[in-house]
């Protein structure tokens, strides 16, 4: 399983169309990577897991190229250089034994509802949370039915060849199930219910019901495009960086107040850290 840091201070992902991006990204490495089996992966605001299969050397380049190809993008379009070169990936062995796949997979599907983002992983459509046992699986237009500029224009990359028989979907990536190996995954569960099993038993889901939020929470990307429209009705200015002491504090507790955001989800969305977020909450 390979999960990358999370940044402290800012989002992967700052609006949908980033999302996109990004899913076809996990397609190219997937179709770049013919060593590599994916079995689950989700995108999360500020960082990403995957469980992948295969030799060390093989998933490293995996999710190396996966980063370094959303990194040129970021770049691009926000003009932030080396975005993701300092953040560093944990590389956590699963054993066969043990139901070991098992309770990865499921770690990393119920990423989303432990974030409060949604109350089961089939609702969140950036990774693989509607592809295990879906009874009425997504359609979509298949490659080759695209044109090469097309093709070009959607997946940013001229390069890369995909099997004709892949699947866009109509939110505009190709469907995880053209590449994850859902037969494979739903032979180690065997059955719906023995998935569901592992998913509310996993720590993900335990550390969502410890948790005093019983709703879930706006999504960072919903806060971040309401965030200079707030800042400039109560303070007549355009963003959190103007800013003073007194005025960023207040801000914090708005945003806390009306996005029900605690001091983490603070820290991404306004650029901070976790302990700069604590503070402006905490003081009067």
């Amino acid at each position: 399983m390979l999960t990358t840091e999370h940044l402290k201070k800012g989002l992967w992902f700052r609006e949908d169309e980033d999302f996109r991006v990004a899913m076809n990204f996990v397609a190219i490495q997937a179709a770049s990577s013919p060593d590599v089996v994916v079995l689950a992966f989700i995108l999360m605001s500020n960082h990403v897991h995957f469980v992948l299969v295969g030799t060390e050397e093989d998933v490293e380049a995996f999710i190396n190229g996966f980063k370094q190809r959303y990194s040129m993008y970021y770049r691009r379009k926000y003009g932030v250089r080396e975005f993701l070169r300092h953040n560093g990936v944990d590389k956590q062995p699963i054993s066969f034994s043990d139901e070991g796949p098992e309770k990865a997979i499921a770690y990393v599907q119920m990423n989303c509802v432990a974030a409060n983002i949604c109350s089961h992983p089939s609702q969140y459509p950036w990774g693989t949370g509607n592809t295990i046992f879906n009874p009425a699986p997504m359609s979509g237009k298949r490659l080759e039915n695209l044109s090469g500029r097309a093709r070009i224009k959607l997946m940013h990359s001229e390069s890369v060849l995909f099997p004709e028989d892949w699947l866009i979907g109509v939110d505009g990536y190709i469907l995880p199930s053209s590449y994850v190996d859902v037969k494979g995954v739903e032979m180690l569960y065997r059955t719906p219910k023995r998935m569901n099993y592992f998913l509310v038993n996993s720590s993900k889901a335990k550390k969502r019901m410890q948790s005093d939020e019983n709703l879930p929470s706006f999504r960072d990307q919903t806060i971040l495009a309401a965030l200079p429209d707030l800042c400039r009705s109560l303070f007549q200015k355009d963003s959190f960086s103007q800013l003073n002491p007194d005025e960023q504090s207040e801000f914090a507790r708005q945003i806390r107040y009306r996005f029900s955001s605690d001091a983490t989800q603070i820290a991404r969305v306004c650029g901070i850290s976790y302990a700069v977020a604590a503070n402006l909450l905490d003081s009067v």
